[in-house]
């Protein structure tokens, strides 16, 4: 049977252990998602016992080595990130706070200890991390981030407020970046530290099974041992958020696919004036243009992933796969439904719901603005941040 997902056979560019490991998650997300994502979405639900599942699948913190991590590669990341997403992209960013996020700021930037405590059983989903960078008002610009952690005599006492913070109502660490005298740095803040409130916000119209939530720290008081001692200035949290751009750049394609395949079956079957939707040349025409991007973004995720398995893969180049992948994704997304009709606006299939959750995705690790301005000062040299 003719893949109709892969016309250039993108797949004949993947070894034996990375179309092993694909198709281990893909199974995944059919058995386990894809039945069940409609009702998660519609009651705003989170599923947190995929968490240990998703551990067991070697999937949470796979491109980190040692401490019960998986080791696995960059573009195997990468594919695991594309198949979860084709699911939902809540899922998927489940994944990504877990890993690229909380996880990569501890095995970077934490000491033995904090490793040895928190890494494995987050690897094995017996425990959840959450990243805290984002504020009400500091979003893009997180050097005018407000929360302040003052340092004493017996450790460090944080306050402030964060937004938009994935997984925080459920975390058993949160990972919070905070102003100090010395410059941002990091802290662990395990769940039930006095002064901590997190707080879902709803009703959302996006990322409905998935948590995001309002966060505040009023007089939080933490030991010595809270600090993430290698991390000093925004370089930190940087370097997670360019693991994390780096999946959404696969995830993203992995929700256009799904709104194509949608497409793609309905037009096969639905009969308008006594023939297939997909004999009409405008279908034809629609179905054809997400190919082509879905082709052409996939290759560029593969691209990016086989620069970072090679030590070479730099931050505009990060920027560009977010921004053109998440971009085209949304069109695919938007587009799919069109063909779908009416039909389209119902949770019985899945383009618009994948539209919606875009649109957060397209949001969070910079905005297309971010992205463009990144690019635009690596072109011109530059920096047009402020203008």
């Amino acid at each position: 049977m003719t893949n109709t997902s892969d016309v250039l056979a993108l797949d004949s560019l993947l070894t034996a252990d990375e179309l092993a490991l694909r198709d281990r998650v893909r199974d995944y997300t059919a058995q386990r998602i894809r039945p069940n994502i409609a009702r998660w979405y519609e009651d705003a639900h989170f599923p947190r016992e995929l968490a240990p599942e998703l551990g067991e699948l070697g999937v949470l913190g796979m491109h980190l080595d040692g401490y019960g991590c998986p080791g696995r590669t960059a573009v195997e990341y990468g594919l695991a990130a594309m198949e979860l997403e084709a699911g939902d992209s809540g899922i998927r960013t489940f994944v990504s706070v877990q890993g690229s996020l909380a996880m990569t700021a501890i095995h970077k930037w934490g000491s033995e200890a904090q490793k040895e405590q928190w890494l494995p059983r987050m690897a094995a989903g017996e425990l959840i991390g959450c990243f805290a960078l984002t504020e009400p008002t500091a979003g893009s610009d997180p050097s005018s981030m407000t929360t302040f952690a003052r340092e004493t005599a017996d450790g460090w006492v944080l306050e402030g407020a964060k937004r938009w913070i994935g997984l925080a109502s459920i975390a058993d660490v949160m990972v919070v970046w905070a102003k100090t005298e010395d410059g941002i740095r990091g802290f662990l803040v395990p769940a039930g530290t006095s002064g901590v409130t997190a707080t879902p916000i709803e009703p959302k119209l996006s990322m409905r099974a998935s948590i995001q939530c309002d966060v505040k720290f009023d007089g939080v008081r933490l030991g010595p041992e809270a600090v993430l001692p290698g991390a000093m200035g925004l370089k930190g949290p940087f370097s997670c958020l360019n693991e994390a751009r780096y999946g959404i750049a696969w995830g993203a394609m992995g929700a256009a696919r799904d709104s194509y395949e949608a497409a793609l079956e309905y037009a096969g079957n639905r009969l308008q004036f006594g023939r297939p939707l997909a004999g009409y040349q405008l279908t034809q025409e629609k179905l054809v243009n997400m190919l082509v991007e879905i082709q052409k973004g996939t290759m560029l995720a593969l691209h990016l992933g086989r620069l970072k398995d090679a030590g070479h893969l730099q931050p505009q180049q990060i920027s560009l796969g977010k921004l053109n992948n998440v971009r085209e994704a949304i069109k695919i997304a938007r587009e799919a439904r069109t063909i779908l009709g009416g039909n389209g606006v119902t949770l019985d299939y899945s383009p618009l719901r994948h539209a919606n959750n875009l649109e957060s995705v397209r949001t969070y690790e910079g905005t297309d603005e971010v992205h463009t301005l990144i690019l635009g000062q690596h072109i011109t040299g530059i920096g047009a941040f402020r203008g």
